[in-house]
């Protein structure tokens, strides 16, 4: 016997998601300041060294990058 979906088992589901939670918590934050989406470009084999290196530390790509950059921000603000 199939199931049928609808409108609200979707909703449901979707509300439910880890992913869902996590972007409703980051977004709903009163900050002071919006995200802002930035894109760049890296070579392939870059990419999977800097992957790998973020792993090592129990970050995921994204983290990684803010991670790197606000070290970097913090190494050369002061100079």
């Amino acid at each position: 016997m199939a199931l049928k979906k609808t409108d609200e088992n979707l909703e449901s589901v979707k509300d439910e998601s880890m992913s869902g939670k996590k972007a409703k918590a980051v977004f709903s934050q009163n900050v002071k300041e919006k995200k802002v989406l930035t894109t760049f470009s890296v070579e392939p084999s870059f990419k999977a060294e800097l992957e790998e290196l973020f792993a090592d530390l129990g970050l995921g790509w994204s983290a990684g990058i803010r991670f790197a950059l606000k070290e970097f921000y913090k190494k050369y603000s002061s100079n």
